[in-house]
């Protein structure tokens, strides 16, 4: 039985976070290549860490289209720039900065490619989730929806320069009390911040709460000032790659629900949409959503399963937890669903249009519960399938 009272919670991780300044570079290699030629390979990793950036993967593109060592080494000084890294112990400038991307395997390009009557297999095994409920508009879970949107606003007021005390690294973690199945308040709230040398706590704190709660529906924020955390260590002045090492793919679950779906294991961030790990997890998020937004569920789970240079996913299993609403079922689903979009990795690429520079903006703030955007950006958040999909029951 599902349960109706509880409390849970999500965390994210600002666009500063090192583990996010890798994903974000390894994106923008991402775009470079695709920017180039729009069936690039690409397998990119990133390391970050006191003045120093690393790139490593496989990349595979048209000769005459390649990006040079340089042109990807601007990209990823760009990206570092951007988000605001002009520190003694990592700036954007005078980072040490190392490539070792190399060409992709034969052996798995073989099993990747489309040849005669064979179409385009996955690039590997695995299992991708997708996940939609009725908790926020963008039809996200609560608790990660309000840890995103607290961390964006502390980013908003650093970069217009309205908060020049804030630095680029921060982490948040929101915790909600759910009554009869639906968020009503916070319960605790957590939000660590990099700060300017010698920057006064108390008005740190002010600050940060007055953030909360401007992004907290009203009412929601905690009564106790003890529930309220804010740099609890007390002084947060050294962070980012200098604080802590970043790499490519730690944060999946920032990156995805919060906690409140299952996922693959599989990162997103530095691979191209061939790699179903990415494109799959965003085809089954399209779908879950577009279950939820045709008012068929108020919560859906998706998982695809594929085999290596296989193209047709092996399973496709759908789970209303219990919430299907208009006489939908997960049987009804799983039979209709996969009519209306080609989940082969050709595709799911072609029905969302992935093989475009798209990435480098969704790989900080998570890459679902976003806008969509004119030049294909978060496609996968669409919801135009809401009518196919009441028709095909």
């Amino acid at each position: 039985m599902v349960r109706s009272s509880y409390v849970f919670t999500s965390e994210s991780v600002s666009e500063g976070h090192p583990d996010k300044v890798a994903d974000q570079i390894s994106d923008a290699v991402v775009d470079l290549f695709l920017s180039r030629d729009p069936v690039a390979r690409v397998a990119c990793e990133t390391m970050v860490t006191t003045n120093r950036i690393v790139l490593a993967g496989e990349v595979r593109c048209r000769d005459d289209k390649t990006p040079t060592l340089d042109e990807i080494e601007k990209a990823a000084r760009a990206t570092v720039k951007r988000i605001g890294y002009e520190q003694h112990g990592f700036h954007w400038q005078y980072a040490n900065f190392e490539c070792h991307l190399h060409g992709q395997s034969e052996h798995i390009a073989m099993g990747v490619d489309e040849s005669g009557n064979k179409d385009e297999g996955a690039g590997d095994q695995g299992i991708m989730f997708g996940y939609a409920c009725d908790e926020t508009p963008d039809l996200m879970p609560a608790t990660l929806y309000y840890s995103h949107r607290i961390l964006q606003r502390l980013a908003d007021l650093r970069h217009s320069n309205e908060a020049p005390f804030l630095e680029p690294d921060a982490k948040s973690q929101v915790t909600l009390a759910f009554e009869n199945g639906r968020p009503v308040r916070a319960t605790k709230l957590v939000v660590s911040t990099q700060h300017a040398k010698g920057f006064d706590q108390g008005k740190l704190r002010d600050y940060v709460k007055g953030v909360m709660a401007d992004i907290l529906p009203q009412g929601w924020m905690p009564g106790d000032e003890d529930a309220i955390y804010v740099n609890p260590t007390g002084l947060f002045e050294i962070g980012g790659p200098d604080g802590d090492a970043g790499l490519t793919g730690r944060k999946i679950i920032v990156d995805t629900y919060g906690g409140a779906s299952p996922h693959g294991g599989g990162a997103f961030s530095g691979k191209d949409p061939t790699k179903v790990d990415r494109s799959a997890a965003y085809a089954c998020r399209y779908l879950a959503k577009n279950v939820v937004a045709a008012g068929l569920a108020r919560r859906c789970t998706i998982q695809i399963s594929y085999a290596i240079g296989v193209a047709e996913p092996l399973s496709f299993y759908v789970d209303l937890h219990g919430t299907g609403l208009n006489g939908a079922s997960e049987d009804k689903l799983e039979a209709a669903l996969p009519t209306l979009m080609r989940l082969t990795p050709k595709g799911i690429r072609t029905h969302l249009g992935l093989n475009k520079p798209i990435y480098e903006r969704s790989a900080a703030y998570g890459h679902f519960g976003r806008t969509p955007d004119a030049d294909g950006g978060f496609s996968w958040e669409q919801t135009n399938l809401v009518d196919a999909i009441k028709q095909s029951l």
